[in-house]
């Protein structure tokens, strides 16, 4: 079967608009604004003309200078195997962009967290939480395609301009100050890059990845499988938010800004064209090539890969003033200069001298799996906790928030932190308060500090998904009895497998587990 090549588009390129831009650009030089547009052009993947402040050039050294801060700052999934994949089918999509000039980089993200994003130039980032969720090799092409479409669109450039545009049309301010503070984004890069780049780009996106996975090879159709399957796992974790009374994320750009039914999406995803099922002959091919590079894929927490990024962590800052370990529990934190630590019976408690504060650690067994900003306001009798917050740190997973206690001068600091079955609740609080001393400041340092102790307790065994052949008396619900992972497994091994909320694999049917 030939490949189809890329579709034409307008270019609009009208000798008016030319015109009126370039009476506009004459007009600011007059009146002597300094500014320098970098880049007035067509848009490889648009057809239009894209008015930028930057150059290509600037572009890929944005990209590059952001994703070396990236695979810096956030742990890389180490399996050579399903890297190479992922970087194969990922660099097959970007052949049969618009842009193929850019050298495209693909990297998988040691995160359970249900997300993709692009930098510019051609940085391509996808969590391992992602891949979980994923059937089939189209369904990973079309994710990765969609983030190609960002790239191609040069999304991340033209929001760029768009912030700066403002200064712009507002030169008569700039006048009348002296001033025109364009500012360093390239911070910004990232965090737009993650949060996504709204609804309309978000659409753009996905028309261009759908084009581009009908040029590889790919049924466009599959992009709307994914997002599917993505839009399931957000309706779960709504119901599951809120059954334990906590807010429900939410997730970048492809997955958050669909409609469950989007009948914007199906028009540009069928415009890219339709593979009948006749013509897809290397589909059973490439999901035999799709299930072996996904076996063994972690589910959940890597808490081997999470440990040495907190050995990582210890070993950068060899020297903590006033540092408490506890080597029988297995953990340390540091608490402010000068308190005094005492072990007591039920607690450890840290205060100063005056007994003016204290933080004090607590220990539970967890009788069951449940979300820490569940328990933390089952321990404290509460529904009202302020600033209330998921976090992880050093491998541990933990709830934060602020309670207002009324026999207190101040509010409580409280947190809890999940090591393996144990919970350790920390409590600061304020009895004797002392002027310009940020006690928060102090509890949330401290709490910030609390680590696994080095030479403790091996880390517990992840989670790995392992692929089975369905027979005719499986079923989840059956399945969710054997593999017991807590409260959700049937809706985890159903969210999986494409089959939430109803449904049940067919005979034969190659299915995920976990183990």
């Amino acid at each position: 079967m030939a490949l189809p090549t890329s579709k034409s588009k307008p270019l609009f390129k009208t000798a008016a608009l030319v015109s009126a831009y370039s009476g506009w650009l004459i007009a600011a030089s007059a009146i002597g604004l300094g500014l320098s547009l970098q880049g007035c052009a067509v848009n490889p993947a648009t057809g239009s003309i894209d008015t930028v402040l930057m150059s290509k050039s600037r572009e890929k050294e944005i990209g590059k200078e952001n994703y070396e801060k990236i695979i810096k700052s956030m742990p890389i999934y180490k399996d050579e195997q399903l890297q190479k994949y992922i970087e194969e089918i990922g660099q097959q999509v970007a052949a049969k962009s618009d842009s193929p000039e850019y050298e495209y980089v693909f990297t998988i993200i040691d995160s359970p967290d249900i997300n993709a994003f692009a930098l510019p130039a051609g940085y391509i980032f996808i969590n391992r939480g992602l891949l979980a969720y994923l059937n089939s090799e189209a369904q990973l092409a079309a994710v990765l395609a969609h983030e190609i479409g960002h790239v191609t669109a040069r999304h991340a450039v033209r929001q760029d301009a768009a912030r700066k545009g403002a200064g712009v049309l507002s030169f008569l301010s700039v006048l009348t100050t002296g001033s025109m503070a364009m500012g360093d984004v390239t911070s910004l890069w990232s965090t737009a890059a993650v949060k996504g780049y709204g609804r309309d780009m978000e659409l753009e996106a996905d028309q261009f990845g759908a084009e581009y996975l009908y040029r590889t090879g790919y049924d466009p159709q599959a992009m709307v499988q994914a997002i599917g399957v993505l839009k399931d796992h957000e309706k779960f974790s709504r119901y599951r938010a809120k059954d334990a009374g906590q807010k429900p994320r939410s997730y970048h750009g492809v997955f958050a800004s669909h409609p469950r039914n989007d009948v914007r999406l199906k028009e540009v995803v069928a415009k890219a064209g339709t593979y009948e099922p006749s013509e897809q002959s290397n589909y059973n091919k490439q999901n035999v090539r799709f299930r072996k590079a996904m076996e063994g894929l972690v589910f959940g927490n890597n808490y081997a890969a999470m440990m040495t990024q907190a050995k990582q962590a210890a070993d950068a800052k060899k020297k903590d003033e006033n540092r408490y370990i506890h080597n029988k529990l297995g953990f340390t934190l540091v608490f402010p200069k000068e308190w005094e630590v005492e072990n007591q019976r039920k607690a450890i408690v840290g205060a100063p001298q005056n007994e003016s504060a204290e933080i004090k650690i607590e220990v539970k067994n967890l009788a069951q799996p449940i979300p820490p900003g569940q328990f933390i306001r089952n321990y404290f009798s509460t529904d009202l906790l302020a600033q209330s917050e998921d976090f992880s740190q050093y491998g541990l997973m933990g709830h934060k928030g602020i309670i207002h206690n009324k026999s207190l001068p101040k509010p409580q600091r409280v947190a809890v932190l999940y090591q393996g079955r144990r919970a350790y609740i920390l409590t600061g609080s304020v009895f004797k308060p002392a002027d310009n001393v940020n006690y928060d400041e102090l509890f949330l340092s401290s709490i910030h500090s609390f680590r696994p102790a080095m030479g403790a307790r091996k880390p517990p065994k992840a989670n790995t998904i392992h692929y089975v052949k369905a027979n005719d008396k499986t079923t989840f619900a059956a399945l969710a009895k054997q593999i017991r992972l807590g409260r959700y497994t049937e809706q985890q091994l159903r969210l999986i497998n494409g089959y939430y909320p109803l449904g049940e694999p067919k005979p034969g049917e190659w299915i995920k587990i976990i183990k």
